[in-house]
């Protein structure tokens, strides 16, 4: 056993030793393997520099041939450049050089002419001054031949001139209002002609009293209550005087607001129609009565801006319109009267190609002031506008309800438009009526103003205000003085006098020859 194992032991340390000599053999091997790949590698990184910096250098070769050829190129371009602007100056010189030229010539001309000219008028002063001589001369023997002096001949002259100037003053005058009236009037027919016969509108009478029916007589006495409770409580809560008289079956309500008189009427109806009155009931049909008329008011505002095709209204000014429906101008409604003024607008507007839907809503809202002028101060065009401003209404708005009674001078065609429509709407007749004693006032203001003018005989207000006659002193006017007198009059009516419509001016000169055959 022992020679075997020795023998094991010693092949063993034959297998170290041989593979230790084989390890370092090996190790050798890849050592010098690895010096020539290194060598290989030098060798190869020292040809690439060497070969970038042949490139580097046929690069830098090439960048300088070319900025060179750059240089050369931007020289040539500025030589060319400067020999142009030299060139460009040459010629500048050479046309300032000829208008130098040109300017000695005419300053040498002007300067002839000027002593020409000098020559010409010491020879003209002298033939004024002969003439002056001569003038004076002739005037001495005009003198001397007619008995007349300068002056008496001017003054003679001049009535002469003056007489012919204004009999074709007065003939000018004629043809040019004649032919103007002729233009007008057709244009204002065919247009006015047109908006009315596609505007139609209801106009009720309204006045500051409304009247409720009773079914009997009994009712008056239920109206009152014991002691005038039931009566003092309605007007309590309405503000509104109950006027209980002999008038058989019906209560008169009188009050200056249209709409307290609406709220006490509907409040009277439907306790009539109940049956239960006392202070109670009363109380709460007042309150019913209220939110009813505050729905309608809204209704009829809505209603006038669908009837006009005006949208876009604030709420609160479609409430103010319809507040209008219980207000009333001469016995014209006005939320009648602005829905009509609003047609008529439109429609002139659409004839003379302005601006439709400015228009109409511009005439919706003119008279809007008046839906609260009892409750505010001031006049309804103020309010208005200060209601339009408040809205945001456009400027165009606000400048027609500023304007639609003359108080500013109109400046747009819209204005002038509405200023028009709503003298149409008050004008028709049948639209408005007028107390007897205003309309008295106004026939007499409208002959005294005729009467103040000089050769003035004796006037007539005729057509209920709407023509004057006016009869005038044939030895003091005559006829070509008419028209002088018919335009000044019309301007003073104008200018003094408040008046719906339009009134016409006839001035009359009559002269009569009498004798007597004997």
């Amino acid at each position: 056993m022992t020679p075997v194992i020795i023998t094991i032991a010693v092949a063993i340390l034959l297998c170290f030793a041989v593979g230790f000599f084989c390890h370092k053999a090996g190790y050798n091997h890849r050592i010098k393997i690895a010096e020539a790949e290194l060598g290989r590698a030098e060798e190869q990184a020292q040809k690439i520099v060497e070969d970038a910096k042949k490139e580097a250098e046929d690069k830098k070769r090439v960048a300088l041939v070319e900025a060179k050829e750059e240089i050369l190129k931007s020289k040539n371009e500025a030589e060319r450049e400067f020999k142009d602007r030299r060139n460009e100056i040459n010629r500048q010189e050479r046309r300032l050089q000829q208008k130098e030229e040109n300017l000695d010539k005419k300053t040498e001309s002007l300067e002839k002419k000027d002593e020409l000219l000098n020559k010409k008028l010491k020879a003209a002063e002298n033939q004024q001054a002969e003439l002056e001589e001569l003038r004076k001369q002739e005037t001495e023997i005009l003198e001397r031949l007619s008995g007349l002096t300068a002056e008496e001949a001017k003054e003679y002259l001049l009535r002469n001139i003056e007489s012919e100037v204004r009999h074709e003053a007065a003939i000018m005058i004629k043809e040019i209002e004649a032919q103007t009236k002729d233009e007008a009037d057709k244009k204002a027919k065919n247009i006015i002609g047109a908006a009315i016969q596609r505007c139609a509108a209801d106009h009720v009478a309204e006045t500051t009293v409304s009247v409720v029916s009773l079914p009997n007589d009994e009712m008056k006495g239920r109206i009152i209550g014991r002691e005038g409770r039931n009566i003092r409580a309605l007007e309590t809560l309405t503000g509104i005087d109950l006027i209980i008289d002999d008038t058989p079956e019906a209560v008169i309500l009188s009050g200056f607001d249209p709409i307290r008189r609406e709220v006490a009427r509907v409040a009277l109806e439907k306790l009539i129609t109940d049956g239960r009155i006392h202070p109670a009931r009363i109380e709460e049909m007042v309150e019913r009565a209220k939110k009813e008329v505050d729905q309608t008011i809204k209704q009829e505002g809505e209603q006038a801006t669908f009837e006009t095709g005006v949208h876009g209204l604030h709420p609160e000014l479609v409430k103010l319109l319809g507040k209008l429906r219980f207000r009333t101008s001469y016995g014209q409604n006005v939320l009648k009267h602005s829905i009509e003024v609003s047609h008529l607008a439109g429609i002139m507007a659409g004839e003379l190609g302005a601006d439709v839907t400015l228009a109409k809503r511009a005439g919706l809202l003119h008279d809007i002031g008046k839906a609260v002028d009892h409750e505010v101060e001031g006049s309804h065009i103020s309010i208005g506008v200060d209601l339009a401003k408040k809205f945001h209404e456009s400027k165009d708005v606000i400048h027609a309800i500023e304007a639609h009674h003359g108080d500013v001078e109109p400046t747009t065609m819209i204005a002038c438009l509405v200023q028009a429509a709503d003298a149409i709407s008050a004008a028709r007749p049948g639209a408005r009526r007028e107390n007897i004693e205003t309309y008295i006032k106004r026939l007499q203001k409208l002959e005294e103003i005729a009467n103040s003018f000089n050769g003035v005989n004796n006037s007539y207000a005729i057509q209920a205000g709407r023509e004057i006659r006016i009869m005038v002193k044939p030895e003091q006017v005559g006829d070509d003085d008419m028209a002088f007198i018919a335009r000044e009059i019309c301007k003073k009516i104008e200018s003094d006098l408040e008046y719906p419509g339009q009134i016409k001016v006839n001035v009359i000169r009559e002269t009569r020859t009498t004798d007597f055959a004997k």
